[in-house]
């Protein structure tokens, strides 16, 4: 008879890393990192403020600006992404949108994860689910209050 586990880091983090694995065997074979994938699907909704792209995959990835910026750049050097004018008002920052290699990748990296979660949660009833996806919200959002409230 087995126990189910406790729920904690370790079976959080091993699940992620798990399931991390996966779609970076599935997005290697396009040439991209998780990283540049995670970018991709930010801006699959169309042109993002650069500045609020950076904030969006530090605070995802909790990697420091220098290597968001280096994410874009090795998009843009790929022609996946371009960096255009400012917001249409003038003042803001320049804009990030995907260029149509782009849009294609990100297609394939949607059909990925799209894959990966129909096998992974095939199975599992939709309450569990959602019991789930409110306590991993709430265990993020509690440890992001921490780490906003300790400088770096």
């Amino acid at each position: 008879m087995s126990t189910a586990p406790i729920l904690n880091g370790q079976v959080i983090g091993q699940a992620h890393y798990a399931t991390r694995a996966l779609l970076e065997r599935a997005i290697t074979p396009l040439g991209i990192s998780f990283g540049q994938a995670l970018a991709l699907n930010v801006l699959a909704d169309g042109a993002v403020d650069r500045a609020r792209l950076v904030h969006r995959i530090t605070s995802t990835l909790k990697v420091d600006e220098p290597a968001v910026h280096a994410v874009i750049g090795q998009l843009v050097d790929a022609d996946l992404a371009q960096v255009g004018d400012r917001a249409p008002a003038g003042d803001g920052e320049p804009q990030v949108s995907l260029t149509e290699s782009g849009r294609v990748t990100q297609g394939r990296i949607r059909a990925a994860v799209a894959d990966i979660t129909a096998r992974l949660y095939a199975d599992i009833p939709t309450d569990e689910m959602s019991t789930a996806a409110r306590v991993l919200a709430l265990v993020t959002d509690r440890a992001n209050t921490e780490l906003a409230a300790v400088p770096t």
